[in-house]
């Protein structure tokens, strides 16, 4: 089995994966099957993962905006001379 260290494990090197087969090894059926089952699942983070950057971008961006919009807002405490609410 081909491992290069420094590289994000991906979906494709799990699918990808060889094993020696030994005379009373493990059964080659049953480990390409989990090995594709963890391919899977590393192709499901990898989705969610990007959905997750892309709505973060989203709300950094509206927060941005939000900024910009009320820079010049002044903030009063209840109370205060200044406020709308009652005392």
């Amino acid at each position: 089995m081909i491992y290069v260290t420094g590289e994000r494990l991906q979906a494709h090197h799990v699918r990808a994966a060889t094993f020696d087969i030994r005379w009373r090894g493990l059964d080659p059926n049953q480990v390409y099957d989990y090995l594709h089952r963890i391919a899977d699942e590393l192709d499901r983070l990898h989705r969610d993962l990007a959905t997750a950057n892309t709505e973060a971008e989203r709300i950094r961006q509206a927060l941005r905006q939000w900024q910009s919009r009320h820079t010049g807002c002044r903030h009063t405490a209840p109370g205060s001379p200044n406020s709308r609410w009652p005392r």
